[in-house]
């Protein structure tokens, strides 16, 4: 059975990594680590909940990758301008892509609060 959230957020990481490397290619370095940062950690902590050693330590990992979606989230919006990431060929894409993960992780966590 296929995981979507552990895909998703693999794809994303992916396209974030591409994400990285075109801001430092064009000198934007800090903001590069701020997205590289959040926007890989989604993956990270998701990964973490598949090996959590009890339901409470599988919805703590999943609300910090829903922390992190948020704050990457944040920084698509940030860098919606002309000299960093609009006219970026995925850009619609990342904006889409991580309201619907932030949407399967608020509903996986919601879900396994209720089984508790």
């Amino acid at each position: 059975m296929k995981n979507i959230i552990l895909e998703k957020s693999y794809q994303f990481s992916e396209r974030i990594l591409n994400v990285y490397f075109f801001l430092r290619e064009n000198k934007h370095f800090r903001l590069a680590e701020q997205i590289v940062g959040s926007g890989t950690s989604i993956g990270a902590n998701v990964v973490e909940a598949q090996a959590a050693q009890s339901r409470n330590d599988f919805i703590s990992k999943l609300c910090i990758a829903s922390k992190e979606a948020r704050e990457t989230e944040f920084w698509l919006k940030l860098f919606n301008r002309k000299e960093l990431l609009q006219d970026y060929p995925d850009y619609e894409y990342l904006r889409d892509e991580i309201k619907e993960i932030i949407k399967i992780l608020d509903s996986i966590i919601l879900s396994s609060k209720e089984k508790k």
